[in-house]
């Protein structure tokens, strides 16, 4: 009887601080669409700051395969690959930035502000699309069959007469 009575004790606790949890606020407009926003100037200064901070463990152009990263064991995102930041919000890069990640550490207030991170996020996004497209394969070269003539039915062998 006790258990029941703890076991639902647990859950309205749990229902009552769900429900006054704060709501979780919009992603800011000029966050979702900084890509499009980005000055020339803004990219180059957001190029730098990559350069700096960045570039030593994510790749001079953003694939991940550094010797750092493979001495600290990290596997890190290719964002030269387009399809790999197509499922990540610039808010979910913006907060990795600015609150650090496993063994990422933050990009502090100091170091850069708001809109330089929000730029930055603008930079990585551009590293897939500045990369060419991926060459199609080739056509497979159709293979010379070998050609057959059609096969002569074989004769069949006299049977030989009975023998009395």
């Amino acid at each position: 009887m006790l258990k029941s009575f703890l076991l639902f004790a647990a859950v309205v606790l749990l229902v009552l601080a769900s429900a006054t949890a704060p709501a979780r606020p919009p992603q800011d407009a000029s966050q979702a669409s900084s890509a499009k926003k980005v000055s020339p100037e803004s990219l180059a200064k957001a190029k730098k700051m990559y350069e700096m901070d960045c570039a030593l463990c994510h790749g001079s152009t953003g694939d991940g395969k550094t010797d750092l990263a493979k001495d600290m064991q990290l596997t890190l995102l290719d964002w030269t690959d387009s399809k790999t930041l197509a499922n990540m919000s610039d808010q979910a890069l913006f907060d990795a930035i600015r609150k650090g990640k496993g063994k990422m550490p933050p990009e502090d207030d100091s170091r850069a502000k708001n809109d330089d991170v929000r730029n930055l996020v603008a930079y990585i996004r551009k590293l897939g699309k500045d990369q060419p497209a991926a060459a199609a394969p080739a056509p497979a070269q159709p293979t010379a069959e070998p050609t057959t003539t059609p096969a002569t039915p074989a004769t069949p062998a006299p049977t030989p007469a009975p023998s009395n």
